[in-house]
């Protein structure tokens, strides 16, 4: 089981907020919630990290219950806890404290069969910040496809 096999992805976060640096950390996961991702059924929508009393949580993500699973089947949408140095836990709080910044869950994956998270900590963009990067995206889609027709 090498590689990286993505769960599922937040892509209104790198169009809400602009990332400044991203962080993986393990989850503390039961074994219908493993399987449930394992089928893909992940919400990262409106999705962050707090840190509560030195530790680090995952909160607003929606894990489906497991189809197979029995009355002991997990809760969708409770706070999972991630694995972090504690290092790397003071220093995010501090930048979150201190700067104003967020963390904000970006994709869960496999890596080596173990479940992971990618966070980053980033900035909440301003609309006029949103339009901006709209017109971006659209001028090089466009710059693509002359290019395309002239090669």
């Amino acid at each position: 089981m090498t590689g990286e096999k993505v769960v599922c992805t937040n892509k209104k976060a790198r169009y809400d907020y602009s990332i400044e640096e991203t962080y993986e950390a393990g989850m503390v996961l039961t074994g219908t919630e493993v399987k449930s991702l394992r089928n893909g059924k992940a919400n990262l929508k409106d999705s962050y990290a707090k840190v509560i009393d030195g530790e680090i949580y995952l909160l607003d993500c929606h894990i489906s219950p497991y189809a197979m699973g029995t009355h002991s089947n997990h809760e969708p949408e409770r706070r999972r806890k991630l694995l972090m140095h504690r290092r790397e836990i003071k220093r995010l709080t501090g930048k979150t404290v201190e700067r104003g910044l967020t963390l904000v869950a970006l994709k869960i994956y496999f890596k080596n069969g173990r479940a992971k998270v990618e966070l980053a900590l980033a900035r909440g963009k301003r609309n006029y910040d949103k339009r901006e990067t709209l017109r971006k995206r659209t001028a090089d889609r466009e710059m693509e496809r002359a290019m395309r027709r002239h090669a």
